[in-house]
């Protein structure tokens, strides 16, 4: 791993910071590119800026220690967070299985097409940060995620460039109010009964961190394997190859009709082993902890 990219808190304020093993420096000061006081200013001029910050990386004095410095989520706050709904095959199985149903047939062999929803930027959460939700929901529910984002922009973009546009990945848990996801006023079956904003998008409903590694030090984004604990018990225990729509098709699919943006987030979907399909959920006092190979570990408590 040659760098990470991480938002840190300074004395005045977040600013842009570049990890080189255990050491922080300022992004701005290591490089000599004053601009870059922001992630979202460094992924904006990214075409460059990987040059720039690769270089610097290997020429890196004394830093901050890593464990004494206050992360930030790496981008504050993120234009757009676009999350995959139903992706995994093992999640859509557990699901069928909880509602005691036959599967659905898979959607990739029947033509369709990756959909998402959309999650707003101020519900990010810092690693490390206490979510306050349990006041908001009895069903709060976990979804560990691999989270890539947008250093190219672009539009129409094929299946076959869409993985150059990822300037790189970090963890996102998609913490979702599974009681709140249908609005009781509206009759069963109405198309206006559901409530995406509700279920997904009160403040702290994405935890994403602790920073962004490089696309190219992560050459195949489909074989990754994503863990996630309540209290150190296992919930979540996959791999990214279980994917039904790739992270290139999910970029290619959303690209049709609307530009992506340098700092546009993309949640990629989440595997078996959520609450929901376990029948338990989140309470006060828990420790969630998510990992994700080659990327790290991000963690946050309930309240």
């Amino acid at each position: 791993m040659t760098y990470r990219l991480a938002t840190y808190e300074s004395e005045n304020g977040p600013r842009a910071g570049v990890i080189v093993g255990d050491a922080v420096f300022d992004a701005a000061e290591l490089t000599g590119q004053p601009t870059y006081t922001s992630v979202l200013r460094i992924l904006e001029d990214w075409e460059r800026a990987k040059d720039i910050l690769a270089g610097a990386a290997r020429k890196t004095g004394a830093g901050w220690k890593l464990a004494e410095t206050h992360l930030r989520a790496p981008i504050l706050w993120p234009p757009a967070i676009y999350c995959a709904g139903a992706n995994y095959r093992d999640h859509a199985a557990e699901m069928a299985r909880k509602l005691n149903r036959p599967q659905d047939p898979d959607p990739k062999l029947n033509g369709g097409r990756p959909w998402h929803f959309i999650k707003t930027s101020r519900s990010v959460a810092d690693p490390g940060a206490t979510v306050a939700a349990t006041h908001y929901c009895k069903n709060l529910d976990w979804e560990i995620e691999l989270a890539a984002v947008i250093g190219q922009p672009g539009k129409n973009i094929r299946v076959e460039d869409a993985l150059r546009h990822v300037a790189g990945y970090t963890i996102a848990n998609d913490i979702s109010a599974r009681d709140l996801g249908r609005r009781a006023e509206a009759a069963a079956g109405s198309p206006f009964s559901f409530d995406w904003t509700g279920q997904k998008c009160f403040d702290g409903a994405c935890p994403l961190g602790p920073w962004i590694v490089p696309a190219d030090d992560i050459p195949d984004p489909q074989n990754l394997s994503l863990k996630l604990w309540v209290n150190d018990v296992i919930k979540q225990d996959s791999n990214t190859g279980e994917m039904i729509f790739t992270l290139a098709e999910q970029i290619a699919q959303l690209s049709i009709g609307m530009t992506l943006y340098p700092g546009d987030v993309i949640l990629t979907g989440t595997p078996a082993g959520v609450g929901q399909g376990r029948g338990e959920f989140l309470k006060a006092g828990d420790v969630v902890k998510l990992e994700i190979e080659r990327i790290g570990t991000l963690s946050n408590r309930i309240a």
